[in-house]
């Protein structure tokens, strides 16, 4: 099994040279499903939809090409790709509501551009509108599940909202392992599952190539999200939009936070102040994110993340080969080779 390795980016060329008809036809379909929206939608929307690799997108047209690697990709699996680029939007946009965060992608948050209560209505109509076009692409009654998978979905990312948001520092590490990864599963690594699983359905693909995908989705969307919540612990405000170790300042219980109260212990300063309601100076706090960034913990975040990654490329065994499959092999590898 061929693994890409080094911090190059193969997303890129993946997007410039092997799916770039794909990509157009899912560009299409996306601005027509948001034409109806054009009198709702203000630049802080838009930003969002222009920025961004589209990666759920393109892991759901990859999945269908595994199983029609030449012909031109149906109507309903651009539609479908569309619609899940609406439904990732909606859970930005929700997610930074609950966040109170000013800026994503280095841009205003809509709930910073426009106030919180437009910004909930926003991310509703998203929501709203991705279903309706996960309709429009349905042809026949075996499509009729995709629609169930977009609403369970979405049921899930508002679950994960609520764990997260329910989630108490004092509980014991390992509970707070375990409620980690269920909320990172349904806050995430679902729409991952979501895109690899329905594209293969929309091609008809077998009922065990399905759960093969579905599970490969899930996997490589919580290596996602664990490095994310590395990199919010590594990067500096230019790299990753917002202040270097966010998570920590907002009392936001991740991977590597989790497993630095482990190692630092009930007394350490740190882990006192995730269980109480005092907030020390910013300075404190930054410094933490440095001991942390030194620790074991880190080194044993990464592992995680890593070893899942792999754990996910597994699930590619025996699916047909060629190069849509070494491409989702590639994207998988590349999320947990990415320096940092």
């Amino acid at each position: 099994m061929r693994v890409a390795a080094g911090a190059q980016d193969p997303v890129n060329d993946i997007l410039q040279q092997l799916m770039v008809e794909e990509m157009q036809g899912f560009e299409r379909e996306l601005a027509n499903a948001l034409l109806p929206q054009q009198d709702y939608l203000s630049e802080a929307e838009m930003a969002l939809y222009r920025s961004g690799k589209k990666l759920r997108p393109l892991m759901l047209l990859l999945t269908a090409r595994l199983f029609q690697p030449r012909s031109a990709l149906p109507f309903k699996v651009l539609r479908a790709a569309a619609s899940l680029e609406m439904l990732h939007v909606a859970s930005l946009i929700h997610d930074d509501i609950v966040d109170h965060a000013s800026l994503r992608r280095g841009q205003h948050s809509v709930n910073a551009a426009r106030g919180t209560e437009m910004a909930i209505l926003i991310g509703d109509m998203q929501f709203l509108q991705a279903v309706r076009c996960f309709v429009d692409a349905i042809e026949d009654q075996d499509d009729m599940q995709l629609v169930k998978w977009v609403l369970d979905s979405a049921f899930d990312i508002c679950r994960g909202e609520i764990d997260e948001m329910t989630t108490q520092p004092y509980w014991h590490p390992d509970s707070l392992l375990s409620r980690y990864l269920t909320t990172i599963d349904r806050k995430t690594a679902v729409l991952f599952g979501l895109a690899c699983e329905s594209g293969a359905a929309l091609m008809r693909a077998h009922t065990s190539e399905l759960r093969r995908l579905g599970s490969f989705g899930r996997y490589m969307g919580r290596a996602f999200q664990m490095m994310d919540d590395i990199f919010d612990l590594a990067h500096s405000d230019e790299e990753a939009g917002k202040r270097k170790g966010i998570d920590l300042h907002q009392r936001r219980i991740t991977l590597p936070i989790i497993h630095a109260m482990k190692l630092f212990g009930d007394d350490h300063p740190m882990v006192r102040y995730l269980r109480s309601q005092e907030t020390p100076p910013v300075p404190q706090i930054n410094a933490w994110v440095d001991e942390i960034r030194r620790s074991d913990a880190f080194a044993l975040a990464y592992a995680q993340a890593r070893a899942t990654a792999l754990q996910a490329v597994q699930f590619l065994e025996n699916l047909p080969a060629g190069p849509h499959l070494r491409a989702l092999q590639d994207i998988t590898m590349h999320v947990v080779n990415r320096p940092y």
